[in-house]
C-alpha cells in the first residue's frame, strides 16, 4: 500500500519518529531479552517471527508473547526484570532500518530538525542515541515516561514541536503503529505510516486515516513523498 503525497520541493520543516519499528530494527534486541527470560525458567529459545509482530507494542506485550500462558498480573510483575535485560541488550543487535541513515542526512541537508517520539521509557531512548551518533543530531527526544500522556495522546507530539519552534502543523510524524497515527491526527500534525515496521496480521494500516503510507524509508529521500502541511 503506496499513497500519492504531496509535489513540494522541500521537506517539512520538521520530522518526528517513532523510533522502534520506524527507525530502528530492534527486535533482535527484544528477542534477546526475552530469551534470556525464557532460559533462566527453562524454557525453549523463541524465533524472531515469534516476537516481531509485537515489538512495537512494548514491554508488556513481549513478555505476554513470550509468556502466552501468563497471567496478565504474571506478565507485570516481570516488567521490571524485562527492563533490567533488555538494558543490557540494548543496542548489540538491533540496526536501523535500510535507507535511514540517507533519510537523515537528507533531511538535515535541507535544514530539516528531526527528533524522536516514543513510548519506549526515555531512559532506554536516551542510552541507545550515543550507539546511534545522533546525540547532537537529533533535535528533540520524548519518551513514553517523559510527560504525564504518552501515545496515542497528542501531548508528545505538541511538547516536541514545541520544543524545536514549530507549530504542529509545520511537522510531520512518522511511525509504524495505530497509536502514533492517532496521535498525529490529534495533534494536527500530518502523518506517514511506516510500513516497513512492525504490525500483527490482522493489523489494516490503510484505515488508520495516515496522510501517506509507503514501504520503504527509502521512498522518503524525496521531499514530494511528504504530506503537504495544512495551517
Amino acid at each position: 500500500m503506496t499513497h500519492a503525497a504531496g509535489s513540494q520541493a522541500r521537506f517539512p520543516r520538521g520530522a518526528l519518529f517513532d523510533l522502534d519499528g520506524t527507525l530502528l530494527d530492534s527486535a533482535p534486541d527484544m528477542l534477546a531479552t526475552v530469551n534470556r527470560l525464557r532460559a533462566d525458567r527453562q524454557r525453549p529459545a523463541l524465533r524472531l517471527e515469534h516476537i516481531r509482530p509485537h515489538v512495537s507494542r512494548g514491554g508488556r506485550a513481549m513478555i505476554a508473547a513470550a509468556f502466552p500462558d501468563w497471567t496478565p498480573a504474571l506478565c507485570e510483575a516481570a516488567l521490571p526484570e524485562f527492563l533490567e535485560v533488555y538494558r543490557a541488550e540494548l543496542g548489540r543487535h538491533s540496526h536501523l532500518f535500510e535507507g535511514i541513515e540517507p533519510l537523515l542526512a537528507a533531511l538535515e541537508a535541507d535544514g530539516v530538525r528531526w527528533g524522536v517520539v516514543t513510548n519506549k521509557p526515555e531512559y532506554l531512548a536516551r542510552d541507545i542515541l550515543p550507539q546511534l551518533g545522533w546525540e547532537a543530531r537529533c533535535a528533540v527526544l520524548v519518551g513514553g515516561d517523559t510527560l504525564a500522556e504518552k501515545k496515542p495522546h497528542p501531548l508528545p507530539l505538541l511538547a516536541a514541536a514545541e520544543h524545536i519552534g514549530l507549530a504542529p502543523h509545520d511537522c510531520v510524524y512518522v511511525g509504524d503503529d495505530e497509536r502514533d497515527i492517532v496521535a498525529a491526527r490529534a495533534a494536527g500534525m500530518p502523518s506517514i505510516i511506516a510500513l516497513w515496521g512492525y504490525r500483527q496480521a490482522d493489523e489494516r494500516p490503510e484505515r488508520w486515516g495516515g496522510d501517506v503510507a509507503w514501504d520503504h524509508p527509502a521512498q522518503l529521500q524525496r521531499p514530494a513523498a511528504w504530506p503537504v502541511p495544512k495551517p
